[in-house]
């Protein structure tokens, strides 16, 4: 029987929207989290010269034949959880193994994807999501990633003085066991003065856009969900994620202009899911952020009433729309 395979991690319960959505439209899910293998999910894989990859997977609550699946949905599942009484080498080496395996036999699958592992990994790039936003017709802030104090000096010079730093890849770090995020902030007169550090790693500094608000734009297949981000504090108006309670939001309409370029840069990378960041200035330029290929989207769903994790589902169903 035709099967979605559901890859996420078991708390994720945006994930749990999409399940429901699947199975109340009659969709056969077989849910697992990578954590579960191999001491709580089974895998037995085989591919000769008459066919492709057959056998199943198989958890404590449900299996599935491999050559069932007609979809994945692939959303940050956790690490696998290997025996304790493994060594750290042996752990390093059973992990490696695992990933070859499991992981190998399931991005080799002939299916629909939201979205392919390797399409999301090559996708997290902001140097490739910004060139491929350019090449598509969005409008970008000047952008400069150095470890250079003279190349930040000069770049600051060149845009006219107002700049913003935020990091190149994942905001979240832990330390001291506290799990810490690092927001965009404004480059003061009194950082040029003293920019030790950053030579230790890559920076990314972008020109201030002047903006009215933000819009989280959420792509799913070449459909658009749209939703002005409307800033209630000075820290939220720099970063909206660093005051979540003082925002508010509103569903937008997406210029023709930007809705191409925003479905052409799915195209272009592979992608079924996005969730793209846009700064709408004062006289209503759309100017492309960034774009994450698992971005978050059941919070807008909840404040705006966007059917995102129907659509999730449908693309997962191939259902036309």
């Amino acid at each position: 029987m035709p099967a979605v395979l559901v890859i996420a991690a078991r708390d994720d319960w945006p994930t749990d929207r999409v399940v429901k959505a699947l199975t109340d439209g009659g969709a056969e899910v077989f849910r697992m989290d990578t954590a579960e293998f191999p001491l709580d999910l089974t895998l037995a894989g085989r591919i000769d010269a008459r066919q492709g990859w057959s056998g199943g997977l198989t958890n404590p609550r449900r299996a599935v034949d491999l050559a069932d699946i007609t979809a994945v949905y692939y959303r940050t599942p956790n690490a696998f959880s290997l025996p304790l009484t493994m060594s750290g080498p042996e752990r390093r080496f059973a992990s490696a193994q695992a990933r070859s395996g499991l992981g190998g036999i399931i991005t080799a699958l002939d299916c629909r994807w939201v979205s392919h592992p390797a399409a999301m990994s090559r996708a997290e790039y902001k140097p490739l999501q910004l060139a491929t936003a350019r090449a598509c017709g969005l409008t970008i802030p000047p952008t400069l990633i150095t470890n250079s104090p003279d190349a930040v000096r000069t770049f600051v010079g060149d845009v006219g003085g107002r700049v913003i730093c935020k990091p190149v890849a994942s905001p979240v770090l832990i330390e001291d066991d506290q799990l810490k995020t690092v927001y965009t902030r404004k480059v003061a007169e009194d950082d040029l003065a003293d920019l030790r550090g950053i030579e230790t790693t890559a920076h990314l500094f972008q020109a201030w856009v002047d903006k009215a608000h933000e819009v989280r734009l959420t792509i799913v297949g070449h459909r658009l969900f749209a939703a002005e981000v409307h800033a209630g504090s000075d820290t939220a108006y720099i970063d909206w994620r660093s005051d979540y309670a003082s925002l508010t939001y509103r569903v937008a309409e997406v210029p023709d202009s930007v809705a191409v370029g925003a479905r052409s840069y799915m195209d272009r990378l592979e992608l079924r899911f996005a969730a793209m960041d846009f700064i709408i200035g004062p006289d209503g330029t759309w100017t492309f952020l960034e774009a994450n290929p698992c971005g978050q989207w059941d919070w807008i769903e909840h404040h705006t009433g966007l059917p995102v994790a129907q659509a999730i589902a449908d693309e997962l169903r191939g259902v036309a729309l």
